[in-house]
């Protein structure tokens, strides 16, 4: 496992050529009194995790990042680092493949999607000891995708795309450095989440909802002030604060 140390965007950056979870290795690292900010790459990875324990593998070719900040705001609002990396994800792919920007949208809560397929995910986990640390997963098929998701998955190269993961990381990382600044430890969330319903794929349309419990359908109304999904379910407005949206009524036409 080799690994060369340069910066991006002014952030230490640590590139291994295969690990198991560029996130579990950031907080490992946290763990261990690191303290950042630091991304943690890997050209393959091999026992990364989705949301709700989801495996997320990649080879080489794809993105496989994590960005490790201790302290980045009070805990209580991390969560919102789910919506500036989103926002920082569009904003770096959009810059690298522009003739893909009018097909990117973002759908909650933490995936990139382009022509309504799954183009990348977010994981956000954190830790507590020594100090708060955040790890900001983020996977981007560059070069080929999954088959047989539960959600269709798409990847830039097949979009006619030809993008390196080091191309798209070094805009990442720029991209992020400027949301973060946006969001401001929290105080800009309003902005974050104006500028994220700009890109929301689904915003007014009729929506599938996952939860634990149960599955629902109801019209996307927007986010509420602490990034919950608002969807209006049989006349009444119910604010969802974790789950999975599958489909979108009237996708085909607002994708074509």
């Amino acid at each position: 496992m080799n690994r060369e140390a340069t910066d991006l965007a002014g952030v230490r950056y640590l590139r291994f050529d295969t690990l198991g979870s560029t996130n579990a290795e950031a907080l490992t690292r946290a763990r261990a009194g690191e303290r950042g900010p630091l991304w943690i790459a890997a050209a393959a990875q091999t026992s990364g995790r989705g949301r709700r324990g989801a495996s997320w593998a990649s080879a080489p070719g794809n993105l496989t990042a994590t960005l490790l900040l201790t302290e980045p705001s009070p805990s209580a609002t991390a969560p919102q680092l789910s919506f500036v990396a989103a926002l920082a994800l569009h904003d770096a792919v959009a810059a690298s493949a522009p003739q893909l920007g009018p097909a990117l949208k973002l759908k909650w809560p933490n995936d990139l999607l382009l022509g309504g397929a799954k183009l990348a995910g977010i994981l956000i986990e954190g830790e507590s000891d020594p100090a708060f640390a955040v790890a900001i997963g983020i996977g981007v098929n560059c070069a080929h995708h999954p088959d047989g998701t539960a959600y269709p998955a798409t990847d830039l190269a097949s979009a006619g795309a030809r993008v390196t993961p080091e191309a798209l990381l070094a805009g990442l990382a720029a991209a992020m450095a400027r949301r973060l600044a946006q969001w401001a430890q929290g105080e800009g969330f309003a902005s974050i989440r104006a500028d994220w319903l700009k890109r929301a794929a689904g915003l007014g349309l009729d929506i599938r909802v996952r939860l634990p419990e149960r599955e629902f359908s109801g019209r996307f109304e927007g986010l509420d002030e602490a990034g919950r999904l608002l969807v209006t379910e049989g006349g009444a407005l119910t604010a969802v604060g974790a789950g999975e949206v599958f489909g979108f009524t009237a996708m085909t036409e607002e994708t074509r």
